[in-house]
């Protein structure tokens, strides 16, 4: 069972995202919250397995309960999704570097977010495709002329792991397309983030557009 918190100053939102959540067999809302400062008071006390973060939130705004309850100097971190009206590009990169599992529009629809909270609960990353494009974006226009991949350690096959999942492809596609086992691929992305100093595979992601790994035309 996910155990899920729900922080969101709009009632009828938390209560539409209840709806959704504890609808899933897999899935318990055990906290919806309207402020900042509650989200971090409860998510500490009950230890959710996923919490739901709006940004624009009284007390403390989203982006600063992320990096208290999942940024790099946080001890135990928790999973977080943030979920938006709001895909402006500085809200998406904080959300991201303060430890964000996830970010989603409020308008990406029930199936989605559904998906982002298991995705976060199993260790992966989701982000809206609206979002991601303009990611993607965002770290291409910043992109080195040199082609090389900074000296990390990474090795080939670890490279070829970091493009498929800056590709947007699961661990399931990734090992198909790499004639991989999904164990391999789960050891290879561990061995990723260890080496980037990165928390989940959006930072491997950014990492990989950033520092242009990244061919333009096979991703296009």
């Amino acid at each position: 069972m996910i155990r899920v918190l729900i922080a969101d100053d709009q009632s009828m939102v938390r209560a539409g995202f209840r709806m959704i959540l504890g609808a899933q067999e897999d899935m318990e809302v055990v906290a919806d919250v309207p402020d900042g400062i509650e989200a971090v008071r409860r998510a500490r006390e009950l230890r959710p397995d996923v919490c739901l973060l709006d940004i624009r939130m009284p007390g403390l705004d989203g982006l600063e309960v992320t990096r208290q309850l999942a940024g790099s100097d946080v001890a135990d971190p928790l999973k977080v999704v943030v979920v938006t009206t709001f895909d402006l590009d500085e809200y998406v990169h904080a959300a991201l570097q303060g430890g964000a599992s996830g970010f989603l529009l409020k308008d990406a629809g029930p199936a989605l977010l559904i998906e982002a909270v298991r995705a976060a609960a199993r260790g992966d990353a989701l982000v809206s495709p609206q979002v991601t494009v303009r990611l993607l974006q965002h770290f291409g226009g910043q992109r080195p002329a040199t082609r090389s991949a900074p000296d990390t350690g990474l090795t080939e096959r670890e490279l070829d792991v970091v493009r498929a999942a800056a590709d947007g492809l699961t661990n399931s596609e990734i090992g198909a397309e790499l004639f991989l086992s999904l164990s391999t691929v789960k050891t290879h992305l561990a061995s990723v983030q260890a080496k980037l100093g990165v928390r989940n595979r959006v930072g491997i992601a950014a990492w990989a557009w950033r520092n242009g790994i990244m061919d333009p035309e096979s991703s296009a």
